[in-house]
């Protein structure tokens, strides 16, 4: 079950992170209230996830999920650029991932 939480913790992260850039420096009402509230949701699970998964594992996983979901997001909605170099990085950090997932008994 921690792991469930903590990957849709990862999930409302990679809303937060967008909702941030569409807040234009918290200067919109809605992207902004969106951004607050989903930090919220996404801390909150993440909390609830190192209660049974190490702080280490949990906090590079729910970081790693945010990095590539938000890359993902940035590339698929907002038209960013997805070179080869930034391709090779993201695939590196899910690589990560997965060693750190496998590296858990949990």
């Amino acid at each position: 079950m921690a792991w469930i939480l903590l990957l849709v913790a990862g999930l409302f992260e990679v809303v937060w992170a967008y909702y941030m850039k569409q807040s234009s420096g918290f200067t919109v009402v809605k992207p902004t209230l969106i951004t607050i509230s989903t930090m919220i949701v996404s801390f909150l699970l993440l909390s609830l996830a190192m209660r049974t998964l190490p702080l280490g594992t949990a906090y590079t996983v729910w970081t790693g999920i945010g990095a590539v979901g938000t890359f993902a997001v940035g590339v698929a909605v907002l038209g960013e650029p997805a070179g080869a170099m930034r391709l090779a990085a993201a695939a590196l950090i899910v690589a990560g991932l997965i060693l750190m997932r496998l590296s858990t008994a949990q």
